[in-house]
């Protein structure tokens, strides 16, 4: 993890976060400490595999494992499923539950913050949008501009793991004075 990451994580401990929605499947926030049950993965978690017929869940070290015996395409103990990582390709449907919960946690937000996207990945690309439109504020941090900009409150052009301390020193000192 990054400095972003931590300080996303120390947002979250210090309760100014609610949850984090993420398009990344490097499961680098949760090594940054926050818990799974704050991490919404919109396009999977490359950690951890399913098996396409009964979605069963298994680790990627079983995964291996299975791969290291010499078996070409792992097949699910329970039901004798493909089993592939928990990742979503191009073409492929969202994870329904991460999807209608990152939905909801958008149209439910006071604040959203959109970091390091491009907001050109669709269906994702949207939650901005849905967040706006029920009344948050929307704030983009992202070298780049985007589509969204013109709807931002703010703006900011920096790499993430420098705005992101930032602004977490400035929250801290603010909770201090």
């Amino acid at each position: 993890p990054n400095a972003a990451h931590i300080a996303v994580a120390t947002l979250w401990t210090l309760g100014r976060l609610d949850c984090c929605i993420t398009q990344n499947v490097d499961n680098l926030h949760q090594r940054a400490g926050l818990p799974d049950d704050a991490v919404i993965e919109v396009h999977g978690n490359a950690t951890r595999a399913r098996c396409l017929a009964c979605g069963a869940a298994f680790s990627r070290d079983e995964v291996h494992a299975w791969l290291d015996d010499g078996v070409a395409v792992p097949a699910c103990p329970a039901c004798g499923g493909v089993v592939k990582p928990h990742t979503i390709l191009f073409g492929e449907a969202m994870p329904p539950i991460a999807w209608a919960e990152a939905g909801h946690r958008a149209r439910a937000a006071d604040l959203f913050v959109v970091v390091g996207s491009s907001l050109v990945v669709y269906p994702a690309a949207y939650l901005p949008a849905h967040a706006k439109a029920a009344g948050a504020r929307l704030a983009i941090v992202n070298l780049t501009p985007t589509p969204c900009d013109h709807a931002a409150d703010v703006v900011v052009r920096a790499r993430a793991g420098e705005a992101l301390p930032a602004l977490l020193d400035h929250l801290t000192q603010a909770r201090l004075s």
